[in-house]
């Protein structure tokens, strides 16, 4: 998946410019931006902070990673159900 070449930092200031009255057509210009890109952040960092944002990002990590643990675990029960079978 392509990284954007903005932080989470970048994109509140940019929608905090938003807020203050610059319209959504001159920020895409200024930061170079599409309009759905940047609707699309409005939609996922409308109103929030910084600290929201971190604690947003910690969250999603975390949540990657008992997915991955749990897929595996998964993985492993559906292996020695298998194995099981067959000494049967």
């Amino acid at each position: 998946m392509r990284r954007s070449k903005y932080g989470e930092e970048q994109i509140i200031g940019i929608l905090k410019e938003h807020g203050a009255g610059l319209s959504a057509a001159e920020l895409c210009r200024k930061y170079g931006i599409s309009d759905a890109t940047f609707y699309k952040w409005r939609s996922k960092y409308g109103g929030m902070e910084v600290s929201d944002a971190r604690k947003l990002k910690a969250l999603e990590e975390e949540n990657r990673k008992l997915k991955k643990l749990l897929a595996e675990s998964m993985l492993d029960v559906s292996t020695l159900r298998e194995m099981l079978g067959r000494n049967f």
